[in-house]
């Protein structure tokens, strides 16, 4: 039998911890795009994340190991996949030539 596994790559990770909507741990965080207190956009191992909320704080920020924790309100978390953001780059920049 064959071993599979040897050549298989391994996949992106990240993980979400959310406790009681106050407190929100965040593994395989690339890049911190833009953020204030109403809404945090990050760059993640797998995809954009957008956070919604109020009185919003990024409470640790580790880039190199890729952990973030943020604190506040929290009312939405939405991930949003690499290929639709570039493919929505592509059609406004076709709309302006």
């Amino acid at each position: 039998m064959e071993k599979r596994n040897e050549n298989k790559l391994e996949e992106p990770r990240g993980n979400i911890t959310l406790e009681n909507r106050k407190r929100l741990t965040l593994t395989g965080v690339e890049e911190v795009i833009s953020f204030d207190d109403e809404k945090i956009l990050l760059n993640t191992k797998l995809g954009f994340l957008t956070i919604k909320g109020s009185e919003l704080k990024m409470n640790k920020l580790d880039v190199q190991n890729g952990d973030v924790i943020i604190i506040g309100n929290i009312s939405s978390i939405v991930y949003s996949s690499k290929e639709v953001k570039k493919e929505k780059e592509n059609i406004i920049s076709k709309l302006f030539k």
